[in-house]
């Protein structure tokens, strides 16, 4: 089966679909199959080819930084209280932390951090230095990511933006595909099927199997 062929088929089925005042999202929906979430789960970073979304980006760091929202070292006590980290984890996508503040990041906001899934990780979030270079690295890297976190046996990630071409939705499905598969336990044995969908619209079924 040509899941590309298949992919393009179901775009140009869901651009037919009512026309909406927003660019409408691309969610890839894989259902899984023979798949224990508890011996299984699967948190991996998938980095795609064209960027999803600006994602709302704030770093813990040390000191200010004129190159991103900054929470200082100095600030974290602000947020003793729940309720305070809550609204921050509200208002960003993503958080990087300099490597020195880390265990103190995990002790003033990782109870509400970790089950978001935003705690900063070594494999994305974390910066030894806050210089530009670095912190511009981790933001373009970010922009261009997705983080998929197996809680049923069924991902459903956002991939793209309407209006980037089919190509390129295409791209990014794929990249995302390919990766749940490398780290599945029996690869292609494990999904049921693949959906396709935009914001507003019903989901397409795709059959990755004749």
């Amino acid at each position: 089966m040509d899941l590309k062929a298949e992919l393009k088929k179901a775009l140009a089925e869901l651009r037919k679909s009512k026309e909406r005042k927003f660019d409408q999202t691309v969610e890839l929906i894989i259902n899984l199959q023979k798949f224990d979430v508890k011996k299984n789960a699967l948190n991996i970073v998938v980095n795609v080819p064209y960027k999803i979304k600006e994602k709302k980006i704030a770093a813990f760091l040390q000191a200010k930084s004129p190159f991103v929202d900054t929470i200082s070292l100095e600030e974290f006590k602000k947020y003793s209280d729940k309720k305070q980290v809550k609204k921050l984890v509200k208002k960003y996508d993503f958080f990087m932390a300099q490597g020195s503040v880390m265990p103190k990041v995990a002790t003033t906001f990782g109870r509400v951090l970790g089950p978001a899934g935003k705690m900063p990780s070594p494999q994305l979030g974390i910066i030894l230095n806050a210089d530009e270079k670095s912190i511009n690295a981790v933001k373009a890297k970010v922009n261009n990511s997705i983080r998929i976190k197996t809680s049923e046996p069924s991902i459903n990630v956002a991939i793209a933006k309407q209006s980037l071409k089919d190509e390129e939705i295409i791209e990014n499905a794929l990249a995302v595909y390919n990766a749940v598969i490398k780290n599945l336990a029996r690869g292609t044995d494990n999904i049921k099927n693949i959906e396709i969908k935009f914001t507003m619209t019903k989901p397409i079924k795709i059959r990755v199997r004749e």
